[in-house]
């Protein structure tokens, strides 16, 4: 992850199999202000041990999905992100 520009802390939520991976339901993360979702979320993959189900995450800032992983995403100090696996096992 590209960080030469600002940075913020944010909220990181967990919720389901991201929580039991992740061995925690909440932590905080320092982001860049700006960063693609695709960027966003390979680094929460990386740092929280979540490639098993890294291809069927979803996930929302400020509780609204975020739709689109080449959207650029910008952040604040102490948003709130939400890491949401797949709710059923198909």
């Amino acid at each position: 992850m590209n960080a030469d520009g600002p940075v913020v802390n944010v909220h990181v939520l967990f919720f389901a199999k991201s929580r039991e991976l992740a061995n925690t339901p909440r932590s905080t993360v320092d982001v860049p202000t700006e960063i693609t979702a695709n960027e966003l979320l390979d680094h929460l993959v990386s740092k929280f041990g979540l490639i098993s189900i890294r291809d069927n995450l979803i996930l929302a800032h400020n509780e609204s999905y975020i739709d689109n992983l080449s959207d650029r995403i910008l952040f604040k100090e102490g948003d709130e992100l939400a890491v949401i696996p797949p709710l059923s096992g198909g």
